[in-house]
């Protein structure tokens, strides 16, 4: 992470130079829960880069204290993301790795008067905890005595108990303004296997002490969390002080990242995901690492991204334009540049010989002349895009209509000359001229055209599908009310309207066209510029020996200005 200034970087500057910290160690720690998102990136950047910057080490760490929604293929699919990003983590660390010495702190709370087993319902416990105006009132069986508690907290770990029949609860204040603070539950019974403990254990430790002592076993030195996090700071502190953990982490609250017509919430990607409004977790439509990936965003491009963003307490809106600002920023100068019609209209050149091909020169990458030069065929027969013809155009129409001439591409001058019509009246051929003195190259200034249109040879074209995306979400706020992952996904808005009804119903357009024959033995992930459509990427999912499937990544043009 470069070193522009930021409160954390402050932060950790003054914890070394006043000897408070001898070392940096941070940690990066997901629950296996779902997919990363673009909102994860950031925290891996921050993560990541600060601790680089102060030669220190990051720890990649599965939260796994749930396994009623943790995967071992989210395990797998957060490892690939890491690495994708361009991170290597210092150590591989699992919560359910703790979960004995997890317990031996828990009892080490009951012994010291802190904790007690409580027989109440979730809900409950929900109406005792009180309101943001109101005090909670104690629960009946707050005053167990330490014997006790150790007694049913042991039968508890035995599978004694059904689920939700007992919780352990800490002992702290009930009548705190916090609510985080109010008897938090810090166990439940849950009768189900885990990912990676299998079903040793049927109690688990809730996130919200297990994160503070994962921090504190793994010496972490600065635990850097979204700002949703700062009201259980408080929490976090009394955990690891009163569980007399050796190593004391300090947690600093960032603003999160939201993107404008993006949701970020694990429960409502998941919830696209089995209810098939997406293809899964890595489809290109979602703000997934994975999706972002197969749409053909590179890892250079997120960073950058991520980093201009800043570091800030604020958790503000960014315009998803910046991101593709970025995208185009670091394609312009690595993607070969190509032709490739979408919506194919067949050319006849009634002057050029029948039984002629010829090869042209065009540019790899004008933008990077180091390059090279390809070479496509032409002949009498080609493909131009149905939007490059009109018969009957408006003023300032300056591509292909009857007695009009232009460029194609790294050719020649046409002129269009008559228009083929089906029985129905729909345009399906065009017969033009083309002027053999006009070839692209040659220096030719005898007369000027305004339009130039790209084109394929439709001898020699390849069949291609492109898959064209809007955003998903029809609605710039729609994760403003989606602080985190506990949020419930199905929550309504002031117009009774969920985050469902603004799922884009032309969010994907499939179309199917031809591309150069050069680009016959294209590989999963080649990217490319297709002229005046935009830069696309060879899908992994879909694509076949036979038929190449191009994501578009981004359009050619934005309306975003980089201040």
């Amino acid at each position: 992470m470069e070193n522009n200034s930021n409160f954390i970087r402050t932060i950790i500057k003054e914890d070394l130079e006043s000897g408070k910290r001898k070392e940096v160690i941070t940690r990066f720690p997901p629950e296996p829960n779902g997919y990363l998102h673009i909102g994860h990136a950031k925290s891996i950047v921050i993560n990541f880069g600060l601790a680089d910057d102060f030669n220190g080490k990051t720890n990649l760490r599965f939260d796994d204290t749930n396994p009623l929604k943790e995967d071992q293929e989210f395990v797998d699919a957060i490892k690939e993301d890491v690495k994708w990003l361009g991170y290597e983590w210092e150590e591989l660390h699992f919560a359910s790795n703790y979960f004995e010495e997890m317990y031996n702190r828990a009892v080490l709370l009951i012994k010291k008067g802190k904790a007690y087993v409580d027989d109440l319902s979730q809900e409950e416990i929900r109406q005792y905890r009180g309101t943001l105006t109101e005090p909670g009132k104690e629960s009946p069986y707050r005053s167990r005595s330490v014997e006790e508690n150790l007694d049913l907290f042991e039968r508890m770990r035995g599978g004694e108990f059904e689920n939700g029949a007992k919780v352990l609860r800490a002992k702290i204040d009930m009548s705190s303004p916090n609510l985080n603070l109010r008897d938090p539950v810090i166990y439940r019974v849950s009768h189900t296997t885990h990912h990676n403990t299998g079903d040793t254990w049927c109690i688990y430790p809730m996130y919200a002490f297990a994160h503070p002592l994962e921090d504190a076993i793994e010496g972490v030195t600065h635990s850097l969390c979204t700002t949703e996090f700062e009201d259980q700071r408080p929490l976090y502190n009394w955990v690891v002080a009163e569980c007399e953990m050796e190593s004391t982490p300090q947690q600093i609250e960032f603003g999160r990242l939201n993107i404008s017509n993006t949701v970020m919430s694990k429960r409502k990607l998941k919830q696209l995901v089995e209810e098939n409004y997406v293809d899964g977790w890595d489809d290109p439509r979602m703000p997934t690492i994975s999706g972002l990936r197969r749409k053909g965003y590179t890892p250079e491009a997120i960073r950058e991204f991520v980093k201009e963003t800043g570091v800030s307490k604020g958790s503000g809106v960014v315009d998803e334009a910046m991101l593709e600002h970025y995208v185009r920023e670091d394609l312009k100068l690595k993607a070969p540049r190509t032709m490739g019609v979408l919506r194919p209209l067949k050319v006849v050149i009634t002057n050029y010989p029948e039984d002629q091909t010829e090869m042209l020169d065009a540019e790899i990458n004008p933008e990077n002349p180091e390059m090279g030069i390809r070479q496509i065929p032409f002949s009498r027969e080609i493909f131009v895009e149905q939007d490059d013809f009109m018969e009957d155009p408006p003023k300032k129409y300056f591509r292909l209509f009857p007695g009009n001439e232009v460029r194609l591409k790294h050719a020649y001058f046409i002129k269009c000359n008559e228009v083929i019509k089906d029985e129905d009246g729909n345009v399906v051929e065009l017969h033009c001229t083309y002027d053999p003195e006009t070839k692209s190259g040659t220096g030719f200034t005898g007369r000027k055209v305004k339009g130039t249109l790209h084109w394929v040879d439709a001898k020699s074209a390849i069949p291609a599908e492109f898959r064209l995306y809007e955003p998903l979400i029809l609605d710039e706020d729609a994760d403003q009310n989606a602080e985190t992952d506990t949020d419930d996904a199905a929550e309504s808005d002031a117009e009774g309207k969920t985050f469902l009804d603004y799922v884009n119903p032309n969010s994907l357009e499939i179309v199917n066209g031809f591309i150069e024959p050069n680009m016959k033995d294209v590989n999963a992930q080649d990217k490319f510029q297709f002229f005046r459509h935009g830069y696309f990427n060879v899908d992994p999912k879909h694509t076949t020996a036979e038929k190449p499937v191009f994501n578009r990544i981004v359009s050619l043009k934005s309306s975003f200005k980089l201040k």
